[in-house]
């Protein structure tokens, strides 16, 4: 007896669309709060997007992009500061 409805290719295509957006989103926010843990949250995200072929790829570039500039970011201010966190 199955429980659920098996997954079909819309709805998986529709997910990773909105992993793209989502890596987008998060990356930027990351810029400015949180970004030890957003960064590789962003990038992750925009990988698993970009690997299942979804049709926002600029997005999903554009999250990998970013990701990795929260962790740029991250490491300048750590060196600035010899600390994990950092403040305006």
């Amino acid at each position: 007896m199955q429980l659920t409805a098996p997954a079909t290719g819309r709805n998986t295509a529709r997910d990773h669309d909105g992993m793209a957006v989502a890596s987008f989103v998060l990356g930027l926010v990351g810029l400015l709060v949180f970004n030890v843990v957003l960064g590789p949250v962003a990038i992750v995200l925009a990988a698993v997007a970009l690997r299942h072929g979804t049709a926002r790829r600029g997005r999903a570039l554009l999250g990998l992009g970013l990701g990795v500039a929260d962790l740029v970011v991250l490491a300048a201010f750590m060196q600035a500061d010899n600390a994990i966190s950092w403040s305006f």
